[in-house]
């Protein structure tokens, strides 16, 4: 059986969605198949690496992706780190949609981008904890 597909989406999938999946991925194991996009992608922020490596996490081999790489093979879940995103998701058939919002650490400073790191691990293990619900 296929592991669900978790999809974390922003407008750049530069900082917030590259986090997140990178969190989900290191607290959830091998229970999901762990994504990112972005509604209009831009490159992976050297502060969200090295936020992230501040805690061993590591987001080597990350790129920031646009959303309609995954329109022909939707996953399961989408959840939306950033009110832009939310607004102008487009319709992935059969994906339920997951609005969360976090503040956009780029161009911010670095206690921004941990505290928007923390935020969104504090999320995930909660969502996981509350059973994880993806379809």
């Amino acid at each position: 059986m296929p592991k669900p597909r978790v999809l974390f989406l922003c407008t750049g999938n530069s900082c917030r969605s590259q986090m997140a999946e990178a969190w989900l991925r290191q607290l959830a194991g091998s229970r999901f198949e762990s994504l990112s996009a972005g509604t209009a992608p831009v490159t992976v922020n050297p502060g969200a690496v090295a936020a992230m490596a501040e805690i061993g996490i590591s987001l080597d081999g990350h790129r920031s992706k646009h959303i309609d790489e995954f329109a022909a093979d939707p996953p399961d879940l989408v959840i939306t780190v950033c009110d832009r995103a939310r607004e102008s998701c487009p319709v992935l058939p059969g994906a339920r949609i997951l609005p969360w919002s976090f503040d956009d650490p780029a161009g911010r400073p670095m206690e921004e981008f941990r505290r928007v790191r923390d935020g969104i691990g504090s999320a995930i293990r909660a969502w996981l904890d509350q059973g994880a619900i993806v379809s």
